[in-house]
């Protein structure tokens, strides 16, 4: 244990005192708050160029339908199609729009025509005209007084409010949607952790095998121990560049919610005082009712037990392909020979997180289930699921079937690791691999 312990040590200091360790470690959580940021500033900024849209109307219905707004102003034109086609350039318009049929007879009648590709922002707002047209329209045809009125009141916009019942009775607001987000999250970032550290692992081996530096440690350790080692040293390093992650992230979010959230302007201030309207005062100090719906939705999941789950099921994860990268990296002398050995391995994972996707819209489903008990696939399938409420003997059978996992394959993996660490020279196949399991 004292060697695998040094062994550890090497592996976590050198790697941790890299320069390209520290400025990721730092520099990750800024630019991913500045993208944040940038994409929310960016979506906000309009297209100061007004499109032009020409609309060929055969039937004269629809020349009061379409309306200018800031970005589309549409103009009708009576001339022949191929011939505003061919003037297009010299006519300056973006689109054309033809209505060859009354649309309350035939919904295919509309085409939009252009020389690029119409964006989804135009074509909704073009059938959103339409289709509030033709259904006026369909509403008038039945002859009933008010009956536009009538429809439009009996609209209604359903707010669901979910409750979670606790044990002792407590009642706990929660939101599906919440947890579907806290779960993909979680499950994306254990799929990145392993599929980054594990190829590190496969790297740090070969890399080693190549220069020859590790004919020098076999010799004072075993190849299961320098394994070993090698493998918690990256996860610890892992687990410590998340942690920072997390640390750094949130500490800017707090600041940034500190200056910019949470702040009244004073002018604002006084005048809401003067006005009596104190409540409105501290509901905008305390944030919008999104975000307090979000904090009491936030409180129904249960995240001490997430972020130990996920410790837990990160690490299962991790030591389970990790073992098989290093097994890799052993019977290969280059990573460009790792290819045919790695696609097996990124499989499961790729179909875990893609499983994870369709699983999260049922999360008590055939798919959902076996995914989150299926060693290969759980880390990623389970943490989905984590957030609805898992019983506890479905975690506990993951778990355990996941641990036993891990040491079958670290088993077979080390068999593997002993012969090939310092096999060079040769191109190993599957028969090979399978020869070396049974020395």
């Amino acid at each position: 244990m004292s060697k695998i312990g040094l062994i550890i040590g090497r592996e976590y200091k050198t790697r941790v005192a890299k320069k390209s360790f520290i400025i990721l470690t730092f520099l990750t959580p800024l630019l991913l708050v500045g993208m944040i940021a940038l994409i929310m500033y960016m979506s906000a900024i309009k297209d100061d160029k007004v499109k032009s849209i020409v609309v060929v109307d055969q039937t004269g219905l629809y020349h009061n339908v379409l309306q200018d707004n800031e970005s589309y102003t549409f103009r009708f034109s009576d001339e022949p199609i191929d011939s505003l086609r061919a003037n297009q350039k010299s006519d300056g318009f973006f689109a054309l729009l033809l209505i060859n049929n009354d649309l309350s007879k035939d919904s295919t009648a509309a085409t939009m025509y252009s020389d690029m590709q119409i964006n989804v922002e135009l074509k909704s707002y073009v059938s959103s005209l339409l289709n509030k047209y033709v259904e006026n329209q369909n509403l008038a045809a039945f002859n009933i007084p008010n009956l536009k009125e009538m429809v439009d009141q009996s609209k209604s916009d359903i707010n669901l409010k979910t409750i979670k019942w606790g044990k002792d009775g407590q009642e706990k607001q929660t939101s599906a949607e919440l947890a579907l987000i806290i779960g993909m999250l979680t499950a994306m970032l254990i799929f990145m952790f392993i599929s980054i550290y594990g190829s590190q692992v496969m790297s740090g081996v070969v890399q080693e095998k190549s220069n020859r530096i590790v004919e020098v440690i076999i010799s004072s350790v075993k190849p299961f121990e320098l394994m070993m080692g090698k493998i918690v040293g990256i996860a610890l390093v892992g687990l410590t560049q998340f942690l920072l992650w997390v640390v750094l992230t949130g500490g800017i979010l707090l600041a940034l919610t500190t200056i910019f959230g949470q702040t009244v302007d004073a002018d604002q201030q006084k005048q809401l005082l003067e006005m009596g309207q104190t409540s409105s005062l501290n509901s905008s100090m305390l944030g919008s009712p999104q975000m307090q719906e979000f904090i009491v939705a936030l409180q129904g999941i249960n995240i001490v037990q997430l972020l130990v789950l996920f410790v837990v099921y990160f690490l299962g994860g991790y030591l389970l392909y990790a073992s098989l990268f290093a097994a890799v990296g052993s019977a290969v002398d280059n990573e460009t020979d790792s290819n045919q050995f790695v696609m097996p391995i990124m499989i499961p994972i790729m179909f875990a997180y893609f499983a994870g996707i369709y699983a999260a819209r049922n999360p008590d489903g055939p798919l959902a289930f076996w995914c989150s008990i299926v060693p290969f696939t759980s880390p990623i399938v389970m943490m989905i699921r984590l957030p609805f409420d898992v019983p506890i003997w479905q975690i506990a059978l993951s778990l355990s079937i996941l641990v036993l996992s891990f040491i079958a394959s670290t088993w077979i993996s080390g068999k593997i690791y002993r012969t090939g660490i310092l096999m060079y020279g040769k191109k190993v196949t599957w028969k090979e691999l399978w020869k070396w399991l049974k020395y």
